[in-house]
């Protein structure tokens, strides 16, 4: 039996990596800020499922959030076989009608959170020869539009090096770039995304189901969907300023109001 802990667990991919994880037999640690609802996601995956599932209590804006993360993934007396870096959330507005304040726990929690946890568990991983690390990122990664997008593509560039780094170590890592997911994600945020055409929209479970299959395949990065991976190639082969443009414009018709 192995361990995998999720972070953002309670709610969108992080729940539906903890459901499918946990029908095929993985005890879990799953973490986020609202313990209340840590425990009943908790007991209702044990109960169905019958792994043991515990949880992490920690706000990933926080140092001391942080520091709880590395030192439970890099704790060599109970080893986590896959992390899944899922956790992270949209600022409502453009830049600089954002609080800084805001720009940097974004920044934190996408960035410096992911950075020192997977750090910590590949670490741990390597020493055992063996295990898995997903950063989930989006297709945000390859548009250049503000502190959102580019965290993701650090996320994305981050993952990919890392994972040729450590290449032949037995720790696959991997970076989830999924576009628009039937999540609570937007209404957290604040925004309106009833103008998002429904051909866009993904199903949270089967983005995990085409996440894992790409890991246990070695693959470095995961688009999940023919639509988006299309998408994908353009948005890498146009003109900066053009796609930049094109952003922009997306943004207003699609994102926040």
């Amino acid at each position: 039996m192995t361990t995998a802990l999720i972070t953002g667990a309670t709610a969108g991919l992080g729940a539906a990596f903890a459901e499918r994880l946990a029908r095929d037999g993985h005890h879990l640690v799953l973490l986020a800020r609202d313990t209340e609802r840590l425990h009943e996601r908790a007991t209702d995956l044990h109960d169905r499922h019958g792994v043991e599932v515990s949880v992490l209590t920690a706000d990933l804006a926080t140092e001391k959030g942080i520091v709880a993360l590395e030192e439970r993934v890099g704790d060599r007396d109970r080893p986590v076989d896959l992390l899944v870096n899922n956790a992270g959330f949209g600022n409502k507005g453009r830049f600089l009608d954002v609080p800084m304040a805001d720009e940097l726990t974004m920044l934190r929690v996408h960035c410096e959170a992911v950075l020192r946890s997977t750090a910590a568990a590949a670490e741990a991983m390597r020493e055992r020869g063996r295990g898995g690390v997903v950063n989930v990122a989006s297709v945000a990664a390859f548009l250049p539009r503000g502190t959102y997008g580019a965290s993701k593509a650090w996320i994305t560039q981050f993952t990919q090096g890392v994972a040729a780094d450590l290449a032949g170590s037995g720790v696959r890592l991997m970076a989830l770039c999924p576009g628009f997911v039937r999540t609570e994600f937007h209404q957290r945020a604040g925004m309106d995304a009833g103008n998002v055409p429904g051909w866009m929209w993904l199903d949270a479970g089967r983005v995990v189901d085409a996440a894992l299959a790409d890991l246990a395949r070695g693959r470095a990065l995961s688009v999940p969907d023919p639509r988006y991976k299309a998408l994908a190639g353009l948005m890498r082969l146009a003109p900066r300023g053009v796609l930049a443009r094109a952003s922009t414009g997306t943004g207003r018709k699609y994102g926040p109001r």
